[in-house]
């Protein structure tokens, strides 16, 4: 393909390990130093600024500075959707670190991805919003959007969707769920689910890590809040 997107370079940047560790590190939604994502990606200093760099320059990631150091993050939601859909991809045929732990149970049944929720429960709030007919297809950029019965909704949960449209990111968007190879909520809403979640206290993110925990409390009124139709 000659002409468009240069879809790859970014299949470059992201293909090498080192910065795919990197960009995985911060999907978290926090931000690192780069002697933080040296440690993840398992590079040395010198190696992990090479690569920061070049996804630097690539516009993946984006740099603060405060105080001597210099922290990174992934430069937008887009970037976050796109790795978590290339990590379903991955999962879907077959393409699995060997790497496990105790954790990840819990990383599969809730976890942070970049800026919403992830894993079993957001895919049941998906399917939940979904069966009630919340959820409608739209040409409007993310592809899904919010029926009047949705947006009834999402204000009754405390959510202002004034607030919402005024941003100019997409309110609803599909993000391929690693885990559940299904689909979960991204968009503004899905990063505002989060917040009102963990303001609730119903969850939790682990520090340094994707995981969320979800408090029995919290369990009992998110099953409320998105009733499932088996």
């Amino acid at each position: 393909m000659k002409d468009g997107p240069d879809i790859a370079r970014i299949g470059a940047l992201i293909g090498d390990p080192a910065r795919a560790n990197i960009l995985s590190a911060l999907m978290s939604g926090k931000a690192l130093t780069a002697t933080e994502l040296a440690v993840e990606a398992g590079i040395t200093g010198q190696t992990a600024s090479s690569h920061l760099k070049k996804l630097m320059e690539g516009g993946l990631l984006t740099q603060a500075k405060q105080g001597r150091h210099k922290y990174f993050t992934l430069s937008g939601p887009e970037v976050g959707t796109t790795l978590e859909a290339l990590m379903g991809l991955a999962a879907k045929k077959g393409h699995l670190r060997t790497r496990t732990g105790p954790r990840d149970p819990a990383m599969r049944n809730a976890r942070v991805c970049y800026d919403h929720l992830a894993g079993d429960m957001a895919v049941r709030i998906f399917d939940s919003l979904q069966q009630r007919g919340f959820l409608q297809t739209t040409t409007a950029p993310g592809g899904i959007g919010l029926t009047a019965e949705g947006e009834s909704f999402v204000t009754s949960v405390g959510i202002d969707l004034s607030e919402l449209k005024a941003n100019r990111r997409p309110i609803c968007r599909t993000c391929l769920d690693w885990s559940e190879r299904r689909n979960h909520l991204a968009g503004s809403l899905g990063a505002a689910f989060l917040t009102r979640f963990k303001s609730a206290g119903w969850v939790r993110q682990e520090t340094n890590s994707r995981t969320v925990h979800i408090s029995p409390p919290g369990e009992r009124e998110l099953k409320k809040l998105f009733p499932i139709n088996t």
